[in-house]
This record gives C-alpha cells, structure tokens and sequence, in this order.
C-alpha cells in the first residue's frame, strides 16, 4: 500500500510528465489543428488513466476499511 510520501512523489512524477509531454507537444514541428488533436486525446487518455487509479485507490481504502473493522469486531468480541 503506498503511503504519503509515495502518494505525493507519484502526483508531482505525473504531474511533470504530463507538463513535460504538454511543452514538447507546443514544440513540435506539427500544425496547430495536429497539435491540437494529440494534445486533446493525451488529455483525454490522462484523465481516464487519473479516473482508473482514482477507483483502484477507492477500492483499497474501503477494504483497508473492512478489514480494520473486522479486525476491530474481533478484538473487541
């Protein structure tokens, strides 16, 4: 499971990247209407990706949840 730190230095590493990947697009040799569309399908794919581990993290909180309070019910029975 990760904690804080991990949580934190994961956003701020694919907060970089995406800004990374956000300047070399501007930068690229494409015309702007390309350069439009490839910067809004990777933000598209970003989002879904963001959403997807967003859910996954969601899951393992609530069994984390579950799980202590089973754990809490057998202590105290």
């Amino acid at each position: 499971m990760l904690d804080c730190r991990h949580a934190a230095f994961a956003g701020f590493f694919l907060a970089g990247v995406g800004i990374g990947a956000g300047v070399a697009l501007l930068l690229a040799p494409k015309s702007g209407r390309e350069t439009r569309r490839l910067i809004s399908r990777k933000t598209e794919d970003g989002m879904d990706f963001v959403a997807a581990k967003g859910r996954g993290l969601r899951r393992q909180a609530e069994d984390t949840l579950e799980r202590g309070k089973e754990l809490a019910s057998r202590l105290t029975h």
